[in-house]
């Protein structure tokens, strides 16, 4: 027998001072960057429980967060969970309705604010139901919401020296994020200590993330969105340093921090990744510091990842999902693939399973069902989705795939995206990423458009890149290469960019909404007809 303990977000916080006390989190400023010490953070979390405390909150508590990727973020990410209280990242960018609904679900009692989001907040407070305190963090307008408090005050008058923690069970809440809810209402997925402990001890092992106290990580992809895919707590555990962008999400002002910085890890979806490579393409930046970076949240393009290859940046593929903490797979090729065709198809797969979660493809479908230490096993008091849940223990995801011999899992399609044309299934998945690899076309989204004959035909909506041009003709030639005859898309719906979800996923329902309405200007290619 070995002696134990518990797995919790306190030992990770404990971690930040007596290993890691010189290292830094850095964040991104309307003019600069402020920057502080692992030991001075781990000083103001330690005041953050008094505030916690002074503020009424309870264990099992939900406490919110309403704010960029800041080291005041990364401060709750800490307190909160030690506190025993459940941390409830709020994704800023759901629809009003969606936030209101959400926060009233949670039932949050205090919500802590970026300064730069009171205006929005300020507008849906009236229809919270149980927050008692909001509280600011920055110089922001406290008269804007009920009994604000600023967070800066409330940390001087906490005082300093250490808090006494309470003990917690490994398997106790720590942290609540809600699906996206692409249908119905967003539904709350919690996470235990344990989950968050095992989630992040495996994405920092080298064939995954590969954290390491030697990186400094720029988390791109937002703390409201899957606990930003586990790098903060990845950081407090390895002693990564943090780069933190706060709303400066556009090309050039992440170009310039990289290379103020010198981060060595980049974490983004694919929209941002692409937008920061298209701006040091055409007009310089220095990438040199970044050694390699993970992308996810949506199929990543090939070109993508070859055209950080040409910066001397690996960017892998990761795959999961809010169910699943996020990360469940990392596409790294098989050992002795270093190059060439076979290297690039292992590159565009989802690649193969970390430590300790498992896949499985149901009989007849061929959906990818999960289950591991840090998969979901029911949605947050929420019965309506307990179909995701096998009786077995499992989560289904959603996604049609295959898996290969070496455990590298391709997904081909979503269940809801697939198109049944002629009674054979023709994948949506398949289609938009060959069209990502003509040079003209920068996204591309395939849904299913209704038609006499075949039941469905795959229609394309396709953003083409400023300054280009490509027929309905040249794209089906394109893609004859890959794709069988009754597989090309017959028509094609060129558009100034495909629509995004509030996590920059694509929205293909508001492109079937726009087909249906008449919104969608469809051409067909004459050659072929």
């Amino acid at each position: 027998m070995q002696n134990d303990f518990q797995l919790t977000v306190g030992a990770m916080r404990g971690r930040l001072r007596t290993c890691y006390p010189d290292q830094e989190v850095v964040t991104l400023e309307q003019v600069g960057s402020a920057r502080a010490s692992y030991t001075e953070v781990a000083d103001r979390v330690e005041s953050l429980g008094r505030v916690l405390a002074r503020l009424g909150v309870q264990p099992g508590d939900r406490v919110a967060t309403f704010a960029w990727n800041s080291q005041r973020h990364f401060e709750l990410y800490l307190a909160i969970p030690s506190f025993g209280a459940v941390l409830h990242t709020i994704n800023i960018r759901l629809f009003p309705d969606q936030i209101a609904y959400i926060v009233n679900h949670a039932r949050d009692g205090v919500i802590f604010v970026d300064a730069s989001l009171v205006e929005p907040l300020a507008r849906l407070a009236p229809q919270f139901e149980g927050v008692r305190h909001y509280v600011v963090m920055g110089d922001g307008d406290l008269d804007a919401l009920p009994g604000a408090l600023s967070y800066e005050e409330l940390l001087a008058e906490a005082g300093d020296g250490d808090y006494a923690w309470p003990s917690i069970d490994e398997r106790a809440a720590a942290a609540l994020c809600y699906t996206s809810g692409t249908t119905g209402n967003p539904k709350g997925v919690l996470y235990s200590h344990r989950s968050v402990s095992l989630h992040s001890t495996a994405i920092c092992m080298a064939d995954a993330v590969g954290l390491s106290s030697q990186d400094r990580v720029l988390a791109i992809v937002p703390m409201f969105h899957v606990n930003a895919w586990g790098l903060p707590f990845g950081a407090a555990l390895t002693g990564a340093a943090l780069h933190m962008p706060g709303p400066f999400l556009q090309a050039e002002p992440l170009a310039r921090f990289i290379e103020e910085e010198r981060p060595t890890l980049l974490a983004g979806v694919p929209t941002v990744l692409g937008a920061l490579l298209a701006h040091v393409d055409a007009n310089g930046g220095d990438l040199s510091s970044l050694r390699s970076g993970i992308c996810g949240g949506s199929a990543v393009p090939r070109s993508l990842m070859e055209g950080y290859e040409r910066h001397g940046v690996h960017v892998w593929h990761a795959w999961g999902m809010t169910e699943t903490s996020p990360i469940l797979t990392l596409a790294r090729p098989p050992a002795g693939v270093e190059e060439g065709e076979e290297y690039w198809q292992y590159r565009s797969t989802q690649g193969r399973l970390v430590p300790w979660a498992e896949l499985r493809l149901s009989e007849g479908t061929n959906e990818i069902e999960a289950r591991g230490p840090w998969v979901a096993a029911r949605y947050f008091e929420d019965p309506s989705g307990d179909d995701k849940f096998t009786d077995d223990g499992w989560l289904r995801t959603g996604d049609i795939g295959e898996i290969d011999e070496r455990g590298y899992v391709r997904i081909t399609d979503r269940a809801k995206d697939l198109i049944k044309s002629g009674g054979e299934w023709i994948s949506s998945v398949e289609v938009e990423t060959l069209l990502v690899d003509h040079p003209a076309v920068i996204e591309a989204a395939v849904i299913a458009m209704p038609d006499d004959r075949w039941g469905e035909r795959p229609l394309a909506c396709v953003a083409l890149a400023e300054g280009t041009d490509a027929s309905p003709h040249q794209l089906r030639e394109h893609l004859s290469s890959g794709l069988a005859s009754w597989q090309l898309p017959d028509a094609f719906a060129f558009i100034p960019e495909v629509p995004k979800t509030s996590v920059g996923k694509f929205d293909k329902k508001a492109l079937r909404r726009a087909l249906a309405d008449g919104d969608l200007a469809v051409v067909r290619d004459e050659v072929a007809r």
